[in-house]
């Protein structure tokens, strides 16, 4: 059996109704994530994440398959929302993916065969006797496990959505590659790239039934905040030297203003 852990994890295990669990503080931060430069983002969460990081699709197979993901950083292993004490800047959005941690689902493989059901797992080092138990005695949830088992499975679904919308974006050719120049005020500039975004040319070339699709799926308000949020990389430029100059536009684009 081979169970792989979803980005930013290291090892974890299916859940049992025995296991107690160390849970994170409310925005405490864990170590695995706190030098993460993106982190995927979810269908519903496109309108809250918009307004504090710059959203991108990123692909591993050369533009086969995307993940929208909430920027970070402008560096390598970055994280620019990670305070002093390793808590999540309480002034922002707090992606899912962050509070749903230490739990995840994942797929099982057995004997080289993906199963389709997925199975909710926990980190292995946060599981000690010392932590929360998650079922009372005759196995039965308990109010701390309902209210994080909840977030889980809503999550996951929504995630479905998101994979479901890129594929619907990438089938009509609308995702293009793009890079991001920075200039910051002191040291050598900062550039970005392997990251796609929605073309605006062939989004407004789109036949009106395609965008009435889109539209009626719930995408297209997405795009939109997708393309609002770019202008986030100049906040993460402030984030990371304080006052500075403001990104460069993007290749293959018209500048955002």
């Amino acid at each position: 059996m081979d169970i792989r852990p979803p980005y930013g994890y290291q090892e974890i295990v299916p859940l049992t109704k025995q296991h107690r669990v160390l849970l994170p503080e409310a925005r405490k931060l864990p170590l695995v994530f706190r030098n993460l430069t993106a982190l995927p983002l979810s269908f519903t969460e496109f309108a809250a994440a918009c307004r504090d990081y710059p959203i991108a699709f990123v692909s591993s197979d050369g533009g086969k398959n995307f993940v929208a993901m909430a920027v970070l950083g402008l560096e390598n292993q970055q994280n620019l929302f990670v305070e002093a004490g390793g808590g999540w800047d309480g002034a922002v959005y707090l992606p899912a993916y962050v509070r749903r941690y230490p739990f995840c689902m994942t797929r099982i493989t057995v004997d080289g065969q993906e199963q389709p059901e997925r199975v909710a797992c926990v980190e292995k080092r946060a599981i000690n006797d010392k932590g929360e138990a998650l079922h009372n005695a005759r196995g039965e949830p308990l109010p701390v496990w309902e209210e994080r088992k909840k977030l889980l499975f809503e999550y996951e679904a929504d995630l479905v959505r998101s994979d479901e919308m890129s594929r619907a974006l990438a089938g009509l050719g609308l995702l293009e590659t793009f890079s991001m120049q920075a200039i910051p005020n002191e040291g050598a500039p900062l550039a970005m790239t392997g990251m796609y975004r929605v073309a605006e040319q062939k989004l407004g070339a789109l036949a009106p039934e395609k965008l009435k699709e889109l539209t009626q799926q719930g995408i297209l308000a997405r795009v939109y905040a997708h393309l609002i949020s770019l202008n986030n990389f100049g906040r993460l430029l402030d984030r990371r030297s304080g006052l500075a100059k403001p990104a460069a536009p993007a290749r293959n684009s018209k500048k955002l203003n």
